[in-house]
């Protein structure tokens, strides 16, 4: 099937029929506010680089969004809108500065199709990346410049559209990344030879992050039978430290605030059976997940059944109020959750903070029953 089309066929499956075998679970709205246990955890990071160009995220005119030289194991994510008012198209070029014929492997991602459905595209890409059953090859020419993938210079961008999208790749020697926004009519390696770097704007979310890939293990077994509600919190910089890293086209040193383009690996064991849920503390949400267990593994929808959670708004109790402020989760009948599946024993989840949505998350633990 042309790539191209696959990434509108999952793009468009998830706008019309959004469905998986798990059920969608709520707590009664009877269901008297529970202390939740903040779970201990060992976090490691590890693997190769993240190439991260999301800013200008508003982009207003052509030109080089972002670029710098890797080596070996990589990443890229981009994450654009068009706001030129007028068509464009958005380009990763690569550049072989090995000083012999070079090889990219890509191993994993996908992009989604441009839309104006800022949730949509966000988790339409993240579907893409979770089902990771993308390879593809590239040779270059030492000095050659080429497309990462020739589907892009197909894409045109609408005026006030959003494209974003994931790459995992690994290369013989070192390769130049270009991230680049140009006209829908022009070629993109010729138009490169003359575009410019553009400022990043206030937000600075761009730049190179080492150890790209960061590994979440509870640090003992989980016993729903006495061990109460746990949960595990992603993405708040308190307890789940957002990476630094350094914006190649200025040398200035950089916070990825959200950890976007970072894959947690998050590692539970449990006694008995355990319900597991994703609950949005920041906002919108629209996002998926691989789950591994056993013999078992597939692709969950966070939430199910529809684009977006996390919007609801619900008055609250004083009493609980001043719980949340004093930074102490609670588990009440008015938190917004989507089924992440029931396990026992050993399982894994794969992770990655979808663009477009709000964080922190929890995943949170409980008995099955």
């Amino acid at each position: 099937m042309n790539l191209l089309k696959k990434f509108f066929t999952a793009t468009m499956t998830l706008l019309t029929s959004i469905s998986m075998t798990f059920p969608t679970f709520a707590a009664p709205k009877n269901f008297t506010a529970t202390d939740m246990n903040r779970l201990n955890v060992d976090v490691v990071d590890t693997g190769g680089t993240l190439i991260f160009s999301d800013s200008p995220e508003y982009v207003n005119r052509n030109g080089i969004l972002y670029t710098d030289t890797v080596s070996g194991d990589a990443r890229i994510l981009f994450y654009h809108l068009n706001d030129t008012g007028v068509k464009k198209k958005l380009a990763v070029i690569v550049e072989n500065v090995y000083p012999a014929e070079n090889k990219i492997e890509i191993t994993r991602g996908g992009f989604a199709l441009p839309d104006n459905n800022f949730l949509s595209v966000g988790k339409a890409t993240q579907l893409i990346y979770m089902q990771n059953n993308f390879h593809d090859t590239i040779k270059i020419a030492e000095g050659e410049r080429k497309l990462f993938q020739a589907e892009m210079d197909k894409v045109t961008i609408n005026a006030g559209h959003l494209i974003y999208g994931v790459y995992d790749f690994t290369t013989l020697g070192p390769v130049k990344i270009y991230v680049l926004m140009y006209p829908h009519n022009s070629d993109p390696i010729k138009f490169l030879n003359v575009a410019t770097i553009l400022p990043k704007d206030e937000h600075k979310l761009r730049g190179t992050f080492k150890r790209m890939n960061r590994t979440i293990k509870l640090r003992r077994t989980y016993n729903p039978a006495t061990d109460g509600i746990g949960y595990v919190k992603i993405g708040d910089n308190v307890t789940d430290i957002f990476k630094r890293g350094i914006d190649a086209t200025d040398g200035e040193e950089v916070v990825n605030y959200g950890n976007y383009g970072v894959h947690y690996t998050l590692e539970f064991r449990t006694k008995g059976a355990t319900r597991f849920c994703l609950s949005p503390l920041g906002g919108y949400y629209a996002g998926a997940m691989r789950y591994h267990h056993g013999s078992k593994t597939g692709t969950i929808l966070t939430p199910q059944g529809k684009i977006f959670f996390g919007d609801k708004e619900v008055d609250e109790p004083a009493s609980l109020k001043k719980l949340r402020e004093e930074g102490k989760a609670v588990f009440t009948s008015q938190l917004e959750l989507s089924e992440l599946g029931t396990y026992s024993g050993k399982v894994r989840f794969e992770y990655s903070p979808p663009g477009a949505s709000n964080l922190p998350v929890n995943i949170i633990l409980l008995p099955a029953d």
